[in-house]
Order: C-alpha cells, then sequence, then structure tokens
C-alpha cells in the first residue's frame, strides 16, 4: 500500500549521523518541501545531526531554497558534492572550516550514483587528471580540514586513471518526480530534467535505506504509460503530496520546459547589448554548422539568446550537462533546463557522451586564468565553488571558449556608439601569476590537441604554443592602459593583432547567419 506522508513526518526519518542524498540540478528537481522541513526541524532542535550528505551538483537559488536549507553549523558534517555555487550560504560551511567536503566532477557525482547502486567500488575515469581531482594536487579535497583521501590514482595498461571511490552505504534518498500511481511508480512529465534520481533510489534501496520522493499528484493505480515511468514504484518508500511544486526555482510550470509544448523562437526577446552581451556575442563566433555544443553558467549562458538572435539555433545542437538536448537552455533560476528541448536524458548518460569527446565545443566562464592558460573557477577568494560539470567537459570537448570580464568587482563598462566605452574598471585582476587552484589544465590540454580560447569584453586570446596570446582587441579599448594594465603577466602579442569585428558593438541583429551556414564543420575528432 502506498505510503503518503506529510513533509514533515519525512523530515523525522532521517536520524543523527546518516548518509543524505539529495537529488536536484541547478534550479530544478529538488524537493523543496521537505528540504524546507527538514531545516524547521534542526531550528527547532529536533535535529538531526553530523549528516553526511551527498549532492550531485549545485542545488538552489544561490542564497535561498534547495540546499541552502541545510546550512546550518551541526546539521552537516561531511559533504560529497559535485557544486556548491547555486547555495552560497552552505558554501560558508566549506569555506570556514565548519565541515568536511569533497568535490567531485559532477559527471563522476551522477556515475557514483550508478556504481552506488551495482555496488561497485567507485568509478574509474581520466576525468581530473592534473586538476585539483588529482590526488598529487587536492584528491577533490575543498578546505584544510579535509584530510581523508577519497580518490586514487592508477596506472592500467600504461595509461593514468582516477578512481573515485563510492562513499558510506547511503541511508536515506530525497527525490522528485511529478506523478505516482496508487502504487508508487512515478513519473516526470512536468520536470525539465529527470537528472539521475533513479540510480538514487535504486542505490539506497540496495543499501536497505528509505527513499522519499515528493510528486505534485497522485493518480490512479497503472494510469502511467509505462515508457513515462521514470522509478518503480517498489523502490520508493514513502511519497509527499506537494501540489505547488514548481518547476524551477522562477517558474511555477512552463510546458516548453518538459515537451508538453513548443514555442515559436521569435518569442525569445534579445538581451540588452551590455558588456556580458559583448562577450557572448564575441564568442558565438566560435560556432560552427551541426556543432554540438555545451553551455555553462554565466555569461556563456547567454549565447542562445545570441544565436535565437541570428537565425542560427536550428543549425547548432545545444546541450547542457542536466541531460538536455536542443531548444534553447535557460539561465539563472531556469539553469539546468530549455525552451524547446528535443531530447531530456537522464544526466549520467548525457556525461558518458561528454566524457567520450562528444562535444564540438563548450563555453564556460572563467574566474582565473595564469600565464600558462590554466583556469580556476572553483576556489577564489572567499567562494568554495566546485566544479560542476565543468572538469568533464573541458577535459574532453574538441574546443574550448572561456568567457568572462577582463576584471572583477565592481566597474561601469558599456557600449556607446559601436564602441566599447571603459568607464571605471574592476579592481580585481582574473588574469594572473598563478591560478589559485587547477580546475582546467592547459599543458593536458595541449596533449590533446584541443582549441583553446578566452573571450572577455575588450580583448580576445589563444593558447598557441603554451602561451596565452593576444589575437583580438575591442574598439574604444586601449591596448596597454586597458588591457596589459590590468593582466599579472605580459601575455603573447599575436603579430596579427585585429579588432574584434565592429557588429558586435551595434544595436540589433549582427546578420551572421548567411555567413554561418557557408563555414565549413569542424572536424569529428581532435587532431
Amino acid at each position: 500500500m502506498l505510503s503518503i506522508i506529510t513533509a514533515a513526518e519525512a523530515a523525522r526519518l532521517i536520524r543523527d549521523a546518516d548518509t543524505l542524498i539529495v537529488g536536484g540540478n541547478g534550479g530544478t528537481g529538488a524537493a523543496e518541501a521537505i528540504l524546507d522541513a527538514l531545516e524547521q526541524r534542526f531550528i527547532s532542535g529536533q535535529g538531526p545531526h553530523n549528516l553526511t550528505l551527498i549532492n550531485i551538483t549545485g542545488v538552489g537559488a544561490v542564497t535561498e531554497k534547495g540546499l541552502c536549507h541545510l546550512a546550518h553549523e551541526g546539521l552537516v558534517a561531511r559533504v560529497i558534492g559535485g557544486n556548491f555555487g547555486l547555495q552560497v550560504p552552505f558554501m560558508r560551511l566549506v569555506r570556514d572550516e565548519l565541515i568536511d567536503a569533497y568535490n567531485f566532477p559532477q559527471g563522476v557525482m551522477s556515475q557514483l550514483c550508478r556504481a552506488m547502486a551495482a555496488k561497485h567500488p567507485g568509478v574509474l575515469t581520466h576525468v581530473g587528471l592534473n586538476t585539483y581531482m588529482d590526488p598529487r594536487q587536492d584528491g577533490g579535497r575543498m578546505n584544510k580540514r579535509t584530510t581523508a583521501p577519497l580518490v586514487d590514482l592508477l596506472e592500467l595498461h600504461g595509461q593514468s586513471w582516477l578512481l573515485y571511490r563510492v562513499p558510506a552505504p547511503p541511508d536515506v534518498a530525497i527525490i522528485r518526480g511529478t506523478s505516482a500511481d496508487e502504487d508508487g511508480y512515478v513519473s516526470m512529465e512536468h520536470e525539465g530534467t529527470t537528472r539521475e534520481d533513479l540510480s538514487i533510489a535504486q542505490a539506497v534501496h540496495n543499501a536497505g535505506g528509505t527513499v522519499i520522493c515528493q510528486v505534485k499528484r497522485i493518480v490512479k493505480r497503472g494510469s502511467i504509460h509505462p515508457q513515462m515511468v521514470k522509478i518503480p514504484g517498489f523502490l520508493i518508500d514513502h511519497i509527499v503530496l506537494e501540489p505547488d511544486q514548481m518547476q524551477t526555482y522562477g517558474t511555477a510550470y512552463d510546458p516548453a520546459r518538459c515537451g508538453e509544448t513548443r514555442v515559436p523562437e521569435a518569442m525569445i526577446t534579445p538581451d540588452p547589448l551590455t558588456e556580458r552581451r559583448v562577450i557572448a556575442r564575441r564568442a558565438a563566433f566560435e560556432l560552427r554548422p551541426r556543432d554540438v555544443v555545451n553551455l555553462g553558467v554565466g555569461i556563456s549562458a547567454m549565447i542562445p539568446n545570441v544565436a535565437a538572435e541570428e537565425g542560427i539555433s536550428d543549425l547548432i545542437t545545444l546541450t547542457v550537462e542536466s541531460g538536455v538536448v536542443g531548444g534553447v537552455p535557460g539561465h539563472a533560476r531556469e539553469f539546468g533546463t530549455a525552451i524547446n528541448p528535443r531530447v531530456i536524458l537522464d544526466q549520467a548518460y548525457q556525461f558518458d557522451f561528454y566524457d567520450g569527446g562528444g562535444l564540438s565545443c563548450a563555453f564556460l566562464s572563467f574566474a582565473e586564468v595564469d600565464e600558462a592558460g590554466n583556469v580556476n573557477v572553483t576556489r577564489f577568494g572567499d567562494r568554495r565553488d566546485g566544479s560542476g560539470g565543468f572538469i568533464d567537459i573541458t577535459q574532453n570537448a574538441k574546443r574550448l571558449i572561456f568567457s568572462g570580464t577582463m576584471t572583477g568587482g565592481k566597474f561601469d563598462i558599456g557600449v556607446e556608439n559601436g564602441r566599447l566605452a571603459i568607464r571605471r574598471d574592476g579592481a580585481f585582476r582574473k588574469f594572473v601569476p598563478q591560478v589559485g587552484q587547477i580546475s582546467f589544465s592547459a599543458s593536458l590540454a595541449a596533449q590533446r590537441g584541443q582549441h583553446v580560447s578566452y573571450v572577455t569584453e575588450r580583448a580576445v586570446f589563444e593558447l598557441e604554443n603554451g602561451s596565452v596570446t593576444l589575437t583580438e582587441i575591442a574598439p574604444g579599448a586601449r591596448l596597454e592602459e586597458d588591457i596589459l594594465a590590468h593582466m599579472g603577466f605580459r601575455p603573447r602579442i599575436s603579430p596579427q593583432l585585429k579588432d574584434m569585428d565592429p557588429r558586435i558593438f551595434r544595436s540589433g541583429p549582427m546578420g551572421i547567419a548567411q555567413s554561418f551556414k557557408a563555414l565549413p564543420a569542424r572536424p569529428r575528432k581532435v587532431a
């Protein structure tokens, strides 16, 4: 018989020192009612305490919701997570050395769920070599108090591999779906992602734990088409009914985000022409027909808006690591979903494709770039974001475009009369002599033949022969005062240094569709 309980009752099932797996991806898929109830129980003094938390990636709306509910000292003792950037209050626990904190690549975390389900020892992969995941560096440990090793370096058949060990057997899973029938069979027809919730349920069930699933409705026994069922009922111990469950942290329900309907591309309004839009426009020039593309968070997530305005969306395939293929990926509180997706895969399958080198190119952000071309996005200043899918993607895509503003902090930069206007610059350098943590290894990229670019609002750099090389400069930017003076090293300057395309700095469509169609597709294999 189906067990339907309240969110508060679900929270009371979690005991001191339990290992808890929480599903969700970015701005979608979190069982918000249960997480809120768990927080309220802890605040009231009823516990639980000293949990080990496993989260596949960041879950939250940056300063609230999601895993921000668990950002209380004493509630969590240890975290093994794919990302913490969307849960800033929780990140503080890591930064202030209040909990043990491990960060593994998002794809590895997703695949670890399958490994836990099958009771395998871990995930053996090349992903993370030569980065802070490598035990020769930090071994995925995110602060000083975290000492126990969970990543092993192995040599097999003359090649180096990393083994990410499975955590302790999980006790409780908190996951989410759309509908549950009277036997607990769960479907996800209104979800923007399907994540790895099936693998989580299998892992916890096979470990003898408790699986709790939040849904928005209960339907008649056997009424869900078997091809729509994502989780069989025998894996579910308890259902929490939450009729007001939101699709994302920004949207109650948009049928175009789960494939129920499609909206005309013309309804997508172009973003305003800011310095961030300039970067996204220049980055879009790196696209080629038939590219299969990954888009990261931040500025890179603005590229679909550019592609839509230019009328080239149908000539490329945009993907998000959450498992979404096609359509126009969302950003901010909609990150992880897409408008008009063509396919929504379980996340682990998306990373199988990524890890095997299937991506033509990837657009990602940077926090720091050093003289060798290494990139840090994971630990800088007072932030402990972790990698998310960054390492899986950057070690395997054929071409990489890192995007970000030239400086950090408060600045006043805009576009005036077709030229970049730098009215006040940021105080923080992003181009530094040596990055604080290696999230992307430039030397490994060179070994693998990847083509690497770094795009800012005022300059474009390429990684050439182990050196960061300045290749383009924005109209309105001065070489010495606006670029070189804000770098912690002197880059190589290309003999063919040129201006960025002036169309980037003009309002309205750039008109690149015709020339784009004439471009040759890039080869499928890295040289």
